[in-house]
């Protein structure tokens, strides 16, 4: 499965239990750690929860075994590492504190985009 595969079924996972705002960054040429971040939100510390355990779900679906998940316990932020994609997953507040949309340097066509696929 390619990253673009990979990424479609974390959007899909992401958006079928509802995800808010959900993004791509592509940080290719950027790190060398990973060619994709999924961002997404969950309103609830239950919801985030849920919303990584479905991006685990399927992509063991897709044939693929996660790498590593993180920050289940608390759940206000769940980071899923699929390798070539890496998933993060949190509450509002959690979010607008971190802001990787920002740190990572989300470009103006990444952002359009986004903006046309919630459409």
């Amino acid at each position: 499965m390619n990253v673009d595969e990979l990424k479609q079924v974390v959007v899909d996972a992401l958006d079928d239990l509802k995800g808010v705002d959900i993004k791509t960054i592509d940080v290719r040429g950027r790190s060398s750690v990973t060619d994709v971040l999924v961002i997404a939100s969950g309103n609830s510390t239950r919801q985030v929860k849920a919303l990584a355990d479905s991006v685990v779900v399927k992509v063991k679906e897709a044939g693929l075994t996660p790498l590593g998940v993180e920050g289940e316990r608390e759940s206000n932020w769940v980071l899923v590492d699929l390798g070539d994609v890496v998933v993060h997953v949190m509450l509002p507040e959690t979010r607008d504190f971190y802001n990787l949309e920002k740190l990572w340097g989300e470009t103006p066509d990444e952002a359009a985009d986004e903006a046309g696929s919630s459409q």
